[in-house]
């Protein structure tokens, strides 16, 4: 059956988004005394609107598009507060109350090992953060200092976190980002990479000719990107801004054992010196972890997945099995081994999405960003890193 169903949701028709001037206004004050907070940082997280309280704790966001938001307070000694507002055809009006923030100090541990784990820890969190395509190299961390890392070594997993905003100057694209990295792990065995955290985006000076090439740059991160696909879902425009949906079929590879099992074995035979062991087993980890790859020939419409929920400006999308989106105005030459491409299939750039939710479906707003429900992405979806990322009121300035 084409269609199918979620439970409390149900279809919509195209939507087209409108560009609007609503503002965000409110007053900052301190929970036990009710005194106000002045020079607090004021913004919505993964956006570009951001500013300070004045002297009688009040701010004002304007000219914000429609979506759901995480309005983000933080200033020092006081916790950080976060709230999801919801933006539609009104201004939106908030108090907020901070509360004293408990002081806590990690252990400090001087060591020349330590030191040298540190770095070692910096240099991979770098790659797995930031990306490894040209925009990366022209990213810069200006202040590693505020990372703690973990590292687990059976696992193969890094973790970071900090208590300070992390700043990264993005020279390929213009920005300057201010993240308050709340989690990252990279698994180096399932070779997954999850971050989270409240980010704001400012723009780098430079000159008149500098902002033209950074705005070119933007527009190329964002066409194809999964915020460009939401965005021309819910608009009912995926055919015309080059993306195409078909119903993936696969299963799990039986000559393939878990991620776990296969390094488990690799590191054995290095460690007793049985070299032909443990290339074997390298050879059966660069197998394909599915088989019996199908997709389907007629691509899904739009109405097929999209579904409105009871809060407005909100949609779901569901399928069964895997989506698979193809991106047909650029080209991935990539190799990926988990990713089906057909022998008649010219180098699209290919993206397969899981949903995790049961039943699956993930929400997401007018911005384009997924809200609850975030899905996993292999293939082209699978390689965008700090490097890439733009704002979510970001709107591109060229047609494609």
């Amino acid at each position: 059956m084409r269609f199918f169903r979620l439970i409390v949701l149900c279809f919509v028709l195209p939507v087209f988004a409108m560009a609007q001037n609503v503002s965000i206004t409110g007053k900052v004050i301190s929970k036990e005394t009710k005194s106000p907070i002045h020079s607090a940082s004021v913004f919505l997280s993964n956006s570009s609107f951001g500013t300070s309280t004045g002297a009688d704790g009040t701010f004002s966001l304007n000219k914000i598009r429609p979506g759901q938001y995480t309005l983000v307070v933080t200033t020092i000694g006081y916790s950080d507060y976060t709230q999801k507002i919801q933006v539609g055809d009104d201004n939106v009006k908030v108090v907020v109350e901070l509360e004293p923030k408990t002081i806590q100090l990690r252990e400090v541990v001087i060591s020349t090992t330590a030191k040298a784990d540190w770095r070692r820890n910096f240099e991979q969190f770098k790659k797995d953060f930031l990306g490894v395509d040209e925009n990366a190299k022209k990213c810069e961390i200006l202040n590693p200092q505020v990372l703690y890392f973990t590292y687990h070594k059976k696992l193969l997993t890094l973790e970071a976190e900090s208590d300070n905003f992390l700043v990264i100057e993005n020279r390929g694209l213009g920005f300057r980002v201010k993240f308050l990295l709340k989690n990252f792990k990279s698994d180096n065995i399932a070779g997954i990479i999850t971050y989270g955290g409240e980010r704001l985006f400012e723009d780098l000076p430079g000159s008149a000719s500098q902002k033209k090439i950074w705005q070119k740059n933007r527009d190329m991160a964002y066409y194809g990107s999964p915020m460009d696909f939401y965005r021309s879902l819910y608009t009912d425009k995926l055919t015309e801004n080059g993306f195409e949906m078909h119903r993936l079929t696969r299963y799990p590879n039986p000559s393939r054992p878990s991620d776990e099992i296969i390094h488990q074995k690799i590191n054995r035979y290095k460690t007793i010196g049985r070299g032909d062991s443990a290339n074997y087993w390298v050879d059966i980890a660069n197998l394909s972890k599915y088989t019996m790859d199908h997709i389907t020939q007629t691509p899904w419409y739009s109405f097929e997945l999209l579904r409105k929920t009871q809060q407005p400006g909100i949609f779901a999308i569901t399928f069964p099995n895997y989506l698979y989106v193809m991106y047909t105005k650029k080209r991935d030459e990539t190799n990926y081994k988990d990713i089906y491409r057909p022998l008649d299939m010219p180098n699209y750039e290919i993206s397969v999405v899981t949903l995790y939710n049961n039943p699956p479906y993930a929400l997401f707003d007018k911005n384009g960003i997924v809200i609850d429900g975030e899905p996993l992405y292999e293939g082209t979806w699978s390689k965008s890193r700090m490097s890439e990322l733009l704002p979510v009121d970001y709107v591109p300035s060229e047609k494609r």
